[in-house]
């Protein structure tokens, strides 16, 4: 799990100086993002965090509109490539990177996801050569998150393990449960609750007859709401970890101060991004979602450029090799294109919103 302490020492985008715009546009980036429909609020922080980072840069950019149709792919990959843009970021469904990505290779431009999490699909971009990026948490980052907190937080304390049935949660508490077995930690319950009721008294007294008392539920947000619910009607202490799906709305049970979760933080709020987070507020955006991630993904483009000199080639290269000082903290891809560090972290529900866990506050 990506550290805290990585992020306070992440330095601040540092494309937000204002530096004189020169005459020709050294680097061109395509921004691929939905403008309509269900997901145009994404695109819309996306559009932002691009357009905040390339001001007062020798940067283009080029939106281009990803509706995330089958067989969109093709033609956005083709609008690129006749637009010359040397580097595109975006990239909010697989399918458009599906099809757009064999265009990109033959065309030398690189590209950077910011959402597709999708394994198979990296797997495939290394098989076909895509120069494809993802500045995203892949699907095994939540779980190896998950473990990687439980051990080293929780190793000494009786822990249970529960899911509400779903093939998802199912499938996740098993591989975080499997991952603990092996590196030596046996929890003293695993169990199957069933999801949407209005209380979950026999559960709590489950993990009470079990002697647990901290537990990692795989579940949706209101299952655990209500489990931290009755397990304070009740006496039981219990410390509570959920997973990201406890970033949902608020659900007609709120969740008690204190619960846990692994997910992804307000990058916005956190030290490395103040300076772009400043400078967003001052042109009336909120630097939520989407805008710090395109932010960065836009100066990580820009500092991989300086050394490549225009060229297409060894722009991917300088991607692959390089460690990138963003509004996100540290950004360095492994050699499977992958984030090197983990992008989750230890959030705790403080009453009216998740904020990150700091070292030195853990418990």
């Amino acid at each position: 799990m990506r550290s805290i302490h990585a992020c306070l020492l992440g330095l601040a985008i540092t494309g937000l100086a204002a530096v004189p715009s020169l005459a020709a546009e050294s680097l061109k980036i395509g921004v691929v993002a939905p403008v309509s429909g269900d997901y145009a609020v994404l695109g819309e922080q996306a559009l932002d965090g691009a357009t905040l980072a390339a001001r007062n840069r020798d940067i283009a950019l080029t939106p281009v509109d990803e509706s995330c149709e089958d067989g969109s792919g093709a033609d956005i990959g083709r609008t690129l490539a006749d637009a010359g843009v040397d580097i595109a970021i975006g990239f909010f469904c697989s399918e458009t990177v599906r099809g757009a990505m064999p265009v990109l290779r033959d065309a030398g431009i690189p590209a950077i996801t910011l959402s597709a999490r999708s394994m198979p699909l990296m797997a495939t971009a290394l098989k076909e050569g895509w120069p494809l990026f993802r500045m995203a948490p892949n699907d095994q980052d939540e779980t190896d998150a998950i473990v990687e907190f439980i051990m080293g937080e929780w190793i000494d304390q009786p822990v249970a393990l529960l899911d509400d049935g779903t093939i998802y949660f199912r499938e996740m508490v098993n591989a975080v449960r499997n991952a603990l077995e092996e590196r030596g930690l046996q929890p003293v319950l695993v169990d199957t609750f069933r999801p949407a009721q209005e209380q979950q008294l026999s559960l709590v007294r489950r993990l009470a007859q079990a002697g647990a008392t901290h537990v990692f539920i795989g579940g949706t947000r209101g299952d655990v709401a209500i489990v931290a619910r009755d397990a304070i009607q009740q006496g039981v202490d219990l410390t509570i970890l959920g997973a990201e799906a406890l970033s949902a709305r608020e659900t007609d049970v709120p969740l008690e101060p204190g619960v846990l979760a692994i997910g992804i933080p307000e990058y916005g709020e956190l030290p490395p991004a103040a300076d772009l987070a400043d400078l967003a507020a001052s042109q009336g955006i909120i630097a939520e979602g989407y805008v710090v991630p395109a932010a960065s993904a836009v100066d990580v483009a820009a500092q991989a450029m300086a050394p490549a000199d225009g060229d297409a080639a060894r722009l991917a290269a300088m991607l692959a090799a390089g460690q990138f000082d963003t509004a996100l903290g540290p950004v360095s891809f492994t050699g499977r294109h992958e984030l090197a560090d983990n992008p989750y972290f230890l959030l705790r529900w403080q009453g009216n919103q998740f904020v990150p866990v700091f070292d030195s506050a853990r418990q």
